[in-house]
């Protein structure tokens, strides 16, 4: 897919940048930078600066990244051991 300028607005100001996303990965990227940074915790925007705002919403979102690559180790791990056993199980009935 070409790369596309996608423009979108937040803090009333525009935003830009290039992607070669589809549109619907464009809008739940957007969606979720949105959830981010007006969900939750609020802070005064007339007292932080937009672009440390959005700096927190980029850390927040990396934090829930982290989280779900750990929890996916986790889960691999799990189903490691469990097909494992299971392997075990039916070599046994078998043997």
């Amino acid at each position: 897919m070409q790369d596309r300028l996608v423009r979108f607005h937040l803090f009333g100001q525009e935003f830009t940048f290039y992607s070669d996303a589809s549109e619907d990965e464009v809008d739940a990227i957007i969606d979720l930078l949105r959830q981010e940074l007006e969900g939750g915790e609020t802070v005064s925007r007339s007292a932080v600066p937009s672009s440390k705002i959005l700096v927190l919403g980029c850390l927040r979102m990396t934090a829930r990244y982290v989280q779900l690559q750990r929890e996916y180790q986790d889960f691999r791990q799990t189903e490691q051991r469990t097909l494992a056993e299971l392997a075990e199980k039916v070599r046994v009935v078998l043997d």
